[in-house]
C-alpha cells in the first residue's frame, strides 16, 4: 500500500476538504480525489461522503483514521530513529514562526543552523497565525509573547518586553504624554493581541492599572506597526526586539521609561515549542539546543 496515500487520508479527515489539502501541496484537487478514490478501491470502503460544498467521513472512514493515524505515527518514528543512527543530522525539520520576528530576528539563526548541518532539509512555515502542530506534522514552532495553555513541550529562549513609542514627528504635533492616564487623549495604533486591543496596562512598584486607549487605525501585523508609528501615525506598544534598532537611530523615542507595560500580561517571552517529549527526534532537540545558546549568548538575544 502506497503509504503517501495513507497520509493524503489523513490530512483530509483532519482538514475535510480537498482543497485545502491540494492547495497545501501544491497539487490538484482531483489529484486529491483520485487518490482517496484509489485507496477506497484498496480498502473496499467508501471513506468519505463528498458533496459541491463539504467532505464527510464515513463511519468506516473515522474507524480506518483511528487505526492508520498511530500505524502513521509508528512509521514516522521508526524512520526518524534509524536517522538518528548516523553521525550527522538527515530528513525535513518544519519549522514554523511569525513573520515579522523571523524576519528581524530568527532568519541569522536559521541560515546559521543551515550553514552548520547543510544535511538537513528546512521548511519554514511563516505566518502569525498559530498552526496545530500535530496536524500540520510540524517539529518545531517558535511563539512570540504570552504562551497559551497547551500539551505542547514549552523550552523559554528569551525575554522580552514591551515598549510604547511614538516618532519624533508625532510628538512634535502632540503633547508629551508623561502619565498612563493622559494617553486618552493620544491615538493609538491598535494592535490586537490574543482579542484584547482596547486596553494597555502598566506596572509601577507593584502596582498595576489599566489604561483603555483609542485610535482610528487598527492593523494585524507588528512589522505595519512600526513601520505607522515611524511615520507619525499615532501611538505603538511593540515588542523591544521589534523597535530597538529604531528607538537607537532616534526614528522612535521610547516612552514611560519607569513602567512596565502590556497589553496581555506580564509574561511575554520568545518560545520554542515541540509537540511531545515521549520521543524527541535528535533533528529538533538539536535545533532547540542551537537556539537556545544563540539566545543566550550576550548581545544575541536582540539584534541591533
Amino acid at each position: 500500500m502506497d503509504t503517501q496515500s495513507l497520509y493524503l487520508f489523513v490530512d483530509v479527515m483532519r482538514q475535510r476538504s480537498f482543497i485545502a489539502i491540494a492547495k497545501a501541496r501544491g497539487i490538484s484537487a482531483s489529484s486529491v480525489s483520485r487518490s482517496i478514490s484509489a485507496l477506497e478501491t484498496e480498502v473496499g470502503a467508501r471513506l468519505f461522503q463528498r458533496t459541491t460544498r463539504q467532505v464527510v467521513p464515513t463511519e468506516a472512514g473515522v474507524l480506518y483514521f483511528e487505526r492508520i493515524s498511530s500505524v502513521l505515527e509508528d512509521l514516522e518514528i521508526a524512520g526518524q530513529l534509524v536517522t538518528d543512527a548516523g553521525d550527522r543530522p538527515h530528513g525535513t525539520l518544519r519549522i514554523t514562526a511569525p513573520i515579522g520576528f523571523s524576519e528581524t530576528q530568527l532568519m541569522p539563526h536559521i541560515i546559521e543552523f543551515n550553514q552548520l548541518y547543510p544535511e538537513l532539509s528546512l521548511e519554514l512555515l511563516l505566518q502569525d497565525r498559530y498552526l496545530d502542530l500535530i496536524e500540520e506534522r510540524i517539529d518545531v514552532a517558535i511563539r512570540v509573547g504570552s504562551l497559551e495553555d497547551s500539551t505542547y513541550i514549552a523550552r523559554r529562549l528569551s525575554a522580552m518586553e514591551f515598549y510604547i513609542v511614538a516618532s519624533p514627528r508625532y510628538l512634535e504635533k502632540n503633547s508629551l504624554p508623561k502619565t498612563p492616564q493622559q494617553l486618552i487623549d493620544h491615538s493609538c495604533l491598535i494592535f490586537p493581541r490574543g482579542g484584547q486591543n482596547s486596553n494597555w496596562f502598566f506596572k509601577r512598584k507593584q502596582k498595576t492599572q489599566k489604561v483603555s486607549i483609542s485610535g482610528r487605525h487598527l492593523i494585524t501585523q507588528s512589522a505595519a506597526t512600526k513601520q505607522c508609528a515611524v511615520a507619525g501615525m499615532g501611538l505603538a506598544l511593540l515588542p523591544d526586539w521589534l523597535v530597538k534598532k529604531e528607538i537607537e537611530q532616534g526614528e522612535l523615542v521610547k516612552l514611560f521609561d519607569d513602567y512596565q507595560v502590556t497589553a496581555t500580561d506580564y509574561d511575554a517571552a520568545i518560545w520554542i515549542l515541540y509537540p511531545s517529549r515521549e520521543f524527541l527526534p535528535a533533528k529538533v532537540k538539536l535545533f532547540s539546543d542551537f537556539l537556545f545558546n544563540q539566545f543566550s549568548r550576550k548581545g544575541i538575544s536582540i539584534h541591533s
